[in-house]
């Protein structure tokens, strides 16, 4: 598998409802892509759930890599730069990824949290933790291995809005495309 995730800032008085209606639009064109597990259509709107600023991103947990190198280097990201801009492109290898037991169709949040990797962990440990069965009111958990920074990334999708947490990002989950959720553990 292979995650990643990139963002686009967004002016303080940028019209949230123009990302809203992009999302309803692109979203579907999502959800039959070869290769890719699921695509979250996100966004966070200033003083909501903690957030500093408008943004609209996209997460995506893959396959495989090929398939988002595929993305990456074709017309369908191009339509991205033609938007937006070339953006930063994180990326991460999955260490584990759970579909949850609540209904795909109600997923309206996503979590995302980082803790760092000491460089003396007990890294198989860690490995170990990530495998946990999601908790009530999860549509999908995953986490991800980030090699540039040392630390685990883990992303939640929700039904409910959580509280933030120091250090969360939460995001409103305007689309989720997930041709490939089911098959998930």
């Amino acid at each position: 598998m292979f995650a990643m995730q990139y963002s686009h800032r967004l002016p303080a008085g940028h019209d949230m409802e123009a990302i809203r209606r992009r999302a309803a639009q692109r979203g579907p064109l999502w959800d039959d892509t070869e290769g890719l597990v699921f695509k979250a259509f996100v966004s966070q709107e200033r003083g909501r759930h903690r957030a500093v600023g408008n943004l609209y991103a996209s997460v995506y947990l893959w396959r495989e890599p090929a398939a988002a190198t595929s993305f990456l280097m074709t017309e369908r990201f191009q339509n991205v730069i033609d938007s937006f801009g070339r953006p930063s492109v994180e990326s991460w290898l999955p260490l584990d990824a759970r579909a949850g037991a609540a209904r795909t169709e109600r997923a309206a949040w996503l979590r995302r949290s980082e803790q760092t990797l000491d460089a003396d962990a007990d890294r198989a440990a860690v490995l170990a933790a990530q495998a946990r069965e999601p908790e009530a009111g999860v549509v999908a958990t995953w986490s991800a291995l980030d090699l540039a920074a040392w630390r685990i990334v883990r992303f939640t999708l929700l039904t409910d809005a959580p509280e933030p947490a120091d250090g969360e990002a939460i995001y409103e989950v305007l689309h989720l495309a997930k041709p490939g959720l089911a098959a998930l553990p």
